[in-house]
């Protein structure tokens, strides 16, 4: 990067932290809940703190710059927030901060330093204002927040579903596909069998190696945790006042909360975890080995269903009752669905069959075809 790329990197950083705490002082004055008043003017001190960084690294480069008036598309916002209300500026606002914050994570990697794991810090205490915003968060409020490091479970039934539909759409498509081009039974068993193993063990090794690799970045960002939190505990503990703020907790109770909290390492950790990191410490995502030996057998499940008819019928019959619990497994598969959409059962199921009976048409012509050219 030239000095002169350099410099203007540095002032369009500059000129983000200006603008994004003018926007935070904004939202502060016409905030109704104190609380949340605060959590705004708290993250606007640290914005000017950023942006005086930026301004010393200016000044290591020969650029001496008076004070940045807030661009004015940040002025419109601040307006906007104004007269209609946060929510319409806290989308933007979200948005500027997970920018800033990947573009600090890319500032640590060009200089070889280690990522903290709070530099979504700022982004997440919006997300809980916005997740919350426009009712005062009592008990029942905080709980919703906190549900939604539960939906893992609601994630893994969706994922159940959807392996299953896998297996029984990609395997029909090459039995039906195989079925086409020859009559021959042994052919065709041969090919679901291998079908049903070959994506089995590619969806077990796929979901071993993502839940494993998160596993180990989980990992590593909470014993990045653990030592800032032994380096710099007050920081530790203003951050999860911080969240706790941005929650609807008073400031006092907030600070009190954290404080208690603080003086007991291990509980510390697992809370700084669960709320600056949104990680369960003791699950870290959940066994890679579970997962694996799940995603096998929930595609082997869907697999298995029109290779069935060929273990027990022959010829025209076999593809023709192959389809036709083909057909009956999408639509129970379509019909599952409807608990994550709810859609009518009856739609979703017809649109699942219409969609993987069509796939299966398509590879059974293609086979039909190239069965009779290569036998002509």
């Amino acid at each position: 990067m030239s000095k002169k790329e350099q410099i203007a990197h540095l002032r369009a950083n500059l000129q983000t932290e200006v603008d994004t705490g003018y926007l935070y002082a904004t939202l502060a004055e016409s905030e109704t809940q104190p609380e949340i008043a605060a959590v705004y003017r708290n993250l606007q001190a640290s914005e000017d703190s950023h942006a005086e960084l930026w301004k010393g690294q200016l000044k290591e480069v020969g650029v001496d710059l008076p004070a940045l008036r807030p661009s004015v598309r940040s002025r419109i916002l601040g307006w906007i927030g104004k007269k209609f209300g946060a929510e319409m500026v806290l989308p933007t606002l979200l948005e500027s901060e997970q920018q800033m914050g990947f573009a600090s994570l890319q500032a640590k990697q060009d200089h070889g330093t280690a990522a903290s794991g709070g530099e979504d810090t700022h982004s997440r205490l919006l997300k809980a204002i916005q997740d919350g915003h426009g009712s005062k968060l009592d008990g029942s409020g905080l709980a919703r927040l906190e549900g939604r490091h539960r939906a893992a479970g609601g994630n893994a039934l969706r994922a159940a579903v959807l392996g299953a539909n896998d297996g029984l759409v990609s395997n029909m498509s090459l039995v039906m596909g195989v079925a086409g081009a020859t009559m021959s039974n042994t052919g065709i068993l041969i090919t679901g069998f291998a079908g049903l193993l070959a994506g089995s063990i590619s969806m077990a090794l796929g979901e071993w190696l993502s839940v494993q690799s998160s596993r180990e970045l989980y990992a590593r960002q909470i014993a990045i945790e653990t030592e800032e939190l032994e380096l710099s505990p007050e920081a530790e503990e203003a951050e999860l006042s911080l969240i706790y703020q941005a929650k609807g907790l008073p400031k006092e109770q907030a600070q009190a909360f954290a404080r208690k909290l603080m003086a007991q390492p291990p509980v510390a950790i697992d809370t700084l975890a669960r709320e600056e990191l949104g990680i369960d410490p003791h699950e870290l995502g959940g066994s890679a080995w579970t997962a694996a030996i799940t995603s096998f057998l929930l595609f082997a499940i869907g697999a298995i269903v029109p290779v069935v008819p060929f273990l027990l019928l022959t010829g025209t019959l076999a593809i023709i009752v192959g389809f036709v619990v083909s057909a009956l497994g999408l639509f129970v598969i379509g019909a599952s669905i409807t608990l994550f959409t709810g859609r009518s059962i009856v739609y979703s199921g017809l649109r699942q069959m219409l969609f993987g009976l069509t796939a299966a048409g398509i590879t059974y012509g293609i086979g039909r075809i190239l069965g009779v050219a290569i036998a002509g």
